[in-house]
C-alpha cells in the first residue's frame, strides 16, 4: 500500500509537470516615458490625461488595458500592431485611434521613424487599474 501510494504521488506530480503550461514572458517597453497632465475620478471610472513620448527604436511593448484610451498623434508617426500579426495601422502627426479594453486587444506601438512621437491619451479606466497590463509576445516576433 504505501509502494502504491509513493507511486501515485511520483506519477501525479508528474503528470502535473507536463500539464502545467510554462509562464509567458511579457514584453517590456523601452524608450517610452509618460507623464499625467490630468486624472479624475466619477464613479467608477478614472480619466487620465497623458502625454506618452515614444522615442526612436522605442516600443510600448505588447499589452493591453482594462479601459478604453482615446489617442491623438502630436508628433511623429506611430506603427501600431494587433496580436493577430497582420492588422497594422501607421499614425502619423494629427490621427487619431482608440484602443478597445480588455485581454483581447492585446497590442503594440513602435516608433520606427527618426524622430519622437508624441501621443496625448485619455485613458477611460476602471476605477484603481493600471495604465497598461503586460502581456507576452503573441507570436508575431517583435517587441
Amino acid at each position: 500500500m504505501r509502494n502504491g501510494l509513493k507511486a501515485a504521488i511520483v506519477g501525479t506530480t508528474m503528470l502535473g509537470a507536463v500539464l502545467v503550461p510554462a509562464t509567458a514572458q511579457a514584453t517590456p517597453g523601452y524608450g517610452v516615458s509618460g507623464t499625467i497632465i490630468k486624472q479624475t475620478t466619477i464613479g467608477h471610472t478614472d480619466y487620465i490625461l497623458r502625454e506618452v513620448v515614444v522615442q526612436p527604436g522605442g516600443s510600448t511593448g505588447w499589452h493591453f488595458h482594462d479601459g478604453t484610451l482615446y489617442a491623438y498623434v502630436k508628433g511623429g508617426t506611430l506603427s501600431h500592431a494587433d496580436a493577430d500579426c497582420v492588422t497594422s495601422e501607421v499614425y502619423p502627426t494629427g490621427s487619431t485611434f482608440i484602443e478597445p479594453s480588455g485581454a483581447a486587444n492585446v497590442h503594440i506601438g513602435r516608433n520606427l521613424g527618426p524622430t519622437p512621437v508624441i501621443l496625448e491619451v485619455l485613458y477611460t479606466l476602471p476605477t484603481g487599474s493600471p495604465l497598461s497590463e503586460d502581456a507576452p509576445d503573441p507570436g508575431c516576433g517583435f517587441a
